[in-house]
């Protein structure tokens, strides 16, 4: 069998990689390697020199790929938004207004939320602007990774992130969206390594195609 090949993606397209990779597969006869972190931990990673043969990150992500001559095109494939999960059982807050999320926030006993994903970048900078930030910072988990295992532990009363990713984690109950005057939507997108195997722009068609579409709206996201 040809080299595996080597997907680099975000934590939050992981649910929907692991749904459409088994029967490609098995389709083209070859190995997809799957090696999950937040976009901005693999740029960090490819600037250093690492590389692979396709990306899934976030569009901003790939955009800076583009420019840096690494990958010569973007295939946006979902939009996914940020929400709210309590361990299991726990009671849910109201967060369907602003004022109401504020509360809620504010309320909580612990916050996790991640350092370098983009729900976590987001949420510093919401909280900021709320006037919120000095005293959820006091009593916020930072953590990168799934933030619903910090909640599902009982560590964490609140856990922030991708809506797609908390949905990853057993033991939590997902409240639900911001509030859609607080909301940031995130685009996952692809892109093809320069010199990559055709097969690579194969998979990244797959994932992009209609025919994925259930998988992503099933794992918390809607088709780009």
């Amino acid at each position: 069998m040809a080299n595996p090949i080597r997907i680099l993606s975000t934590i939050g397209m992981r649910l929907v990689l692991e749904d459409i990779a088994p029967a490609f597969e098995r389709t083209n006869g070859c190995t997809l390697q799957r090696i999950y972190d937040s976009s901005a931990a693999h740029m960090q990673r490819i600037a250093g020199g690492e590389s692979g043969d396709a990306a899934v990150f976030t569009a901003a992500a790939i955009d800076d790929l583009i420019r840096q001559g690494k990958v010569g095109r973007r295939i946006d494939l979902a939009r996914s938004g940020i929400g709210i999960a309590v361990r299991q059982g726990a009671p849910k807050p109201d967060i369907g207004t602003p004022e109401k999320f504020i509360h809620a926030l504010l309320a909580a006993k612990s916050v996790a939320h991640s350092e370098t994903g983009a729900s976590g970048l987001y949420f510093v900078g919401l909280i900021e602007r709320l006037g919120i930030a000095e005293a959820i910072r006091a009593k916020a988990i930072v953590h990168d990774g799934l933030t619903g295992e910090i909640a599902a532990r009982g560590d964490a009363e609140l856990a922030v992130q991708q809506v797609s990713e908390l949905m990853q984690v057993a033991g939590v109950d997902i409240v639900g969206p911001l509030p859609a005057e607080l909301q940031s939507i995130t685009v996952f997108s692809a892109g093809v390594f320069n010199g990559a195997p055709s097969l690579a722009e194969t998979f990244v068609a797959a994932v992009a195609a209609p025919a994925s579409a259930a998988a992503i709206r099933a794992n918390g996201m809607d088709p780009a």
